[in-house]
């Protein structure tokens, strides 16, 4: 049986967000392990599974025993939507924990088809796209948002009643507006305004990079929990109270490496590219080993780079604050934000 929301929030409220590009079945069984309560696919178009898009079919994979995962549906058609919502169900089973709807995703390509961010500007079908999901499948539905279309729209606590009204059973929300896109910082008060205002557990979202940031919008929000994206890049252990070393960072690279590479191949190979650098951050002569990198066809040809990293970095004996994952995303990931 799947479990209810507030039960997968009394478990453990730290949950990794959907993130387009990295959010891949490995690097969520890693934050699993690592202590994140719950993790999430790349938001996933409606569109593209009815077509049968070969590419958006194969965001739907699962990693060998992943259990507890949610998926991320994004489109503007409540019937299409929740018809591949009930797809998705039946398909996993139990493995799905919940269906997470899409309406913060501010990239042009996305909101000029009026889905993602788009969608705040039409509460009305949103609020239907809600309804259709949540007839559809038994697990629970939220649904991402952000803080308004714009500064002088901050309407997240009016669709954020719209959609608890509509059945969604949280909502998740973003402290950046849709025109704001990856820039400046999240701002939790249009947060804490939601939490007031709707009588489900809302999550926050936003400039989360280590623990004591989790602690801090937790406190300043009254949020049930957060999502947390580039913060976990590279630094799966955000979601537990293990600090990493630089060996513990190539170790982990090296884990994910050949997990994805049995998963999918050389595809998984080229895959790590994103991810290595992120493990890297703050080494020493990070930027030469990333580039060698993007030259590794086969698995041994990564394993000996990584191999070699980390003697060397023993070499060095850096400590556990030589580099740390913590902050690493803030500047150098906005393109693999999670996309609300």
């Amino acid at each position: 049986m799947t479990a209810s929301l507030s039960a997968l929030l009394d478990d453990n409220n730290r949950w990794l967000a959907p993130m387009a590009g990295v959010g891949d079945p490995i690097f969520r069984s890693l934050c699993r392990a690592e202590g994140a309560g719950l993790t999430c696919t790349e938001m996933i178009s409606a569109k593209g599974l009815f077509y049968g898009d070969r590419h958006t079919a194969d965001l739907l994979a699962l990693a060998p025993g992943e259990r507890s995962c949610a998926v991320q549906l994004f489109g503007a058609d409540p019937r299409l939507v929740a018809l591949q919502a009930r797809r998705v169900e039946e398909a996993w089973g139990d493995a799905l924990a919940l269906v997470d709807i899409n309406m913060g995703c501010p990239v042009p390509k996305v909101t000029k088809k009026g889905e993602g961010a788009a969608l705040m500007k039409t509460p009305d079908l949103a609020a239907r796209i809600v309804s259709a999901v949540r007839a559809a499948v038994s697990v629970p539905v939220t649904a991402k948002i952000r803080s308004g279309w714009s500064a002088d729209d901050i309407s997240a606590p009016r669709l954020a009643t719209r959609l608890a009204d509509a059945g969604a059973n949280a909502v998740c929300v973003h402290g950046r507006t849709a025109t704001q896109g990856y820039a400046g910082n999240s701002d939790p008060e249009p947060i804490a305004r939601c939490v007031e205002a709707v009588p489900v557990p809302v999550l926050a979202s936003g400039d989360l990079f280590s623990r004591d940031d989790i602690e801090r919008v937790l406190a300043a929000t009254g949020a049930a929990g957060v999502l947390v994206a580039r913060g976990a890049l590279g630094n799966p252990w955000i979601f537990g109270t293990h600090v990493p070393t630089p060996r513990d960072r190539v170790d982990k690279a090296l884990e994910h490496a050949r997990g994805l590479y049995a998963l999918s191949g050389r595809r998984g190979l080229k895959r790590m590219r994103k991810h290595l650098g992120f493990y890297l951050v703050g080494f020493p002569h990070a930027a030469r080993v990333r580039e060698r990198s993007m030259h590794c066809e086969t698995l041994p040809e990564l394993e000996e780079l990584l191999a070699s990293t980390r003697d060397r970095l023993d070499e060095m004996k850096l400590d556990a604050r030589g580099g740390t994952g913590a902050r690493c995303g803030r500047h150098s990931a906005q393109d693999e934000e999670d996309q609300s």
